[in-house]
């Protein structure tokens, strides 16, 4: 049976999530198509790879194996595309990566660490950008691979692929101000002091522009420039931050609530320049990284129902 590593990507979601529709979600496809390629797999593998109940699912023992042999096939095509990746562009030309805040945070460094290690004759350039100028600089050559924002992004003409959820979340002092709720709105946020990014910040300017000309008043405590420092003060009780889910480490005491508005729900795109697709190999092994990191998060997104529940496309 011959595999395609885009179904081995939406199973490892599944698994991770617990659900077909938060799967589908990360990987940009609709219930149907998601159901419709997971049932291809299990009847070219001839048995059951999930159980499915009111709340979700579960790997059955051989949907267990597949995914774990799932994460080997995929840790293995990204090594050998970054065996080959060094041969095909000189080391004097580094590539361009661009991504926004909560990308920098920890899926951009993770991916790093592995691909420069695999890699020790390409170099990479790294800068933090907002989405409109990611996608202006990858349509004018002048950037190989950036990561952005799906609200952002669209009609862009740019090619892009799914890397993950990347929604905004609520977080304080476990046990203070958020115990006992799982939602609320950023107005009820304004009526807590709260701990900021610089206004500079891409995302700082992503929630303001989201909110438009009739956004309550803030008060900010204090301003910082990147989102460990802003974890560290909400933990330690400062006041309240809206974050991206994904930046938190599970480990961390916290008490974490949804913000209930459609602008909070967005995804990480992995957006392609316009030469770099099929030029560079090296440009596709830094992709194949980038999945990696995407996959190897911490499955944050909360389980829902599968029944009546489609994803978004």
């Amino acid at each position: 049976m011959r595999y395609d590593l885009g179904d081995l990507r939406l199973f490892l979601h599944i698994v991770e999530e617990g659900s077909i529709t938060a799967g589908a979600r990360q990987m940009h496809l609709s219930l149907p198509s998601a159901s419709a390629r997971v049932r291809s797999l299990e009847h070219h593998a001839g048995v059951e790879l999930l159980t499915r109940g009111r709340r979700g699912v579960r790997p059955t023992p051989a949907g267990t194996t597949l995914a774990r042999h799932a994460r080997d096939v995929l840790a293995q095509t990204a090594r050998l595309e970054s065996a080959v990746a060094s041969y095909t562009r000189s080391p004097t030309a580094p590539l361009t990566l661009l991504g926004g805040g909560s990308a920098m945070h920890r899926l951009v460094p993770q991916a790093l660490v592995s691909f420069l290690r695999a890699h020790p004759d390409v170099d990479v350039t790294v800068s933090e950008s907002r989405t409109p100028q990611t996608v202006r600089m990858l349509a004018d050559g002048e950037a190989d691979l950036g990561v952005v924002v799906d609200d952002e992004a669209r009609d862009s003409g740019l090619e892009m692929e799914p890397l993950g959820d990347d929604s905004l979340v609520v977080i304080a002092q476990a046990g203070g101000i958020l115990a006992g709720r799982t939602s609320l709105t950023y107005s009820e946020v304004a009526e807590h002091p709260l701990i900021g990014l610089d206004a500079d910040s891409s995302l700082r300017r992503w929630i303001e522009k989201h909110l438009g000309p009739h956004a309550p008043l803030v008060r900010y405590r204090t301003t910082v420039a990147n989102l460990h420092v802003l974890i560290a003060l909400a933990t330690a009780g400062v006041g309240l931050a809206v974050v991206p889910r994904r930046a938190l480490d599970p480990g961390r005491p916290l008490d974490v609530c949804e913000l209930q508005h459609p602008w909070a729900r967005r995804h990480h795109l992995l957006a392609w320049g316009v030469k770099d697709r099929t030029s560079s190999t090296a440009t596709a092994a830094l992709a194949e990284h980038l999945r990696q990191a995407a996959l190897s998060e911490p499955a944050w997104a909360a389980r829902r129902e599968e029944s009546g529940q489609h994803g978004a496309g």
